[in-house]
């Protein structure tokens, strides 16, 4: 699926592209109908099929559809973020191109790991078998998708003495396992809130000095890949 990131406007950017092996006529309900979302989209959820119509989710804020152009394109907002889901036709079937922008770069792994299964869930329930992939390994996603996404660097942010070098990584194990493990570490350790699906840690360093702030930004990174390390493998998310 090799979904990707980017920014625009200060905002992150996920775009994942799925073919389907039906034609947008046949995909597009399953796009807009709450009895067909509820098969594959993360929330129930029913759609005022108009431009600046509410979206009511099953959990979290409403939204409002943003675009809507049957059945090539439905946008709209969920609390803060904003999806795009754009169908074109692709022989006998289609592409559909899902467009997340959210604020949270931490958690684009997290996004895109349950985008895919979502996604993969979609055209399951479209071949008429409802259901998620048991094959599917969501914590082997989430940990591939950080290092594809480009979330293993660290954030270099000027100061009045200097810079603070940070990185922010989502995790699959509960903050009750983490927790221990970060305490026993020297330096600034954080365990911010993430995207609920496992602990989030942020680890900083203060530089004075040029050279103190390229060796933090080899550093920081490399103290996050121990601890992950240290995570017990087989730990349920």
């Amino acid at each position: 699926m090799n979904p990707t990131l980017t920014s625009s406007g200060g905002r992150s950017v996920l775009r994942l592209e799925r073919r389907l092996a039906h034609p947008p006529e046949r995909v597009w309900p399953a796009l807009v109908e709450p009895e067909r979302l509820a098969t594959w989209f993360p929330s129930s959820a029913a759609i005022e099929m108009r431009v600046g119509g509410r979206v009511e989710f099953g959990f979290g804020g409403d939204g409002t559809v943003t675009d809507l152009d049957p059945p090539r394109l439905i946008a709209f907002t969920w609390e803060t973020d904003h999806l795009r889901f754009e169908l074109r036709p692709d022989g006998d079937g289609s592409v559909l191109l899902l467009t997340h922008t959210f604020d949270d770069r931490a958690g684009a792994a997290s996004f895109a790991a349950g985008w895919q299964a979502s996604l993969v869930a979609l055209d399951l329930s479209l071949d008429g078998r409802p259901g998620e992939d048991p094959g599917l390994d969501h914590r082997a996603l989430h940990e591939e998708y950080v290092d594809a996404l480009g979330l293993l660097e660290p954030v270099v942010t000027g100061t009045p003495g200097g810079w603070e070098v940070a990185l922010e990584r989502q995790l699959v194990h509960p903050v009750e396992v983490v927790a221990p493990l970060v305490a026993g570490l020297d330096g600034r350790w954080e365990l911010p809130e993430g995207t609920g699906h496992g602990a989030r840690v942020r680890h900083v360093r203060v530089a004075a000095t040029v050279q103190e702030r390229d060796r933090a930004q080899a550093e920081v990174p490399a103290a996050v890949a121990a601890l992950v390390a240290r995570l017990p493998v087989a730990q349920p998310a």
